[in-house]
């Protein structure tokens, strides 16, 4: 009979740990103003535009040959 109010004890004690748990807790973080999207020119975009800009003087300048 001495093992029954303990074993009761660890039946509540299992029982109310879930519920603790299920706190609502602060809410989380407050949505606020979206930051604006950055789209920086890195060095790969700034070659990909010269190497462009390259070819297009280089295709403006080559002489036309005429197909007969």
């Amino acid at each position: 009979m001495r093992y029954f109010p303990k074993s009761y004890l660890l039946v509540a004690l299992l029982l109310t740990t879930p519920a603790l748990a299920q706190d609502p807790g602060s809410g989380g973080p407050t949505p606020g103003t979206p930051e604006p999207t950055a789209v920086p020119l890195d060095g790969g975009a700034v070659l990909l535009l010269a190497g462009g800009a390259a070819y297009a003087l280089r295709q403006l300048r080559r002489p036309r040959r005429r197909r007969a």
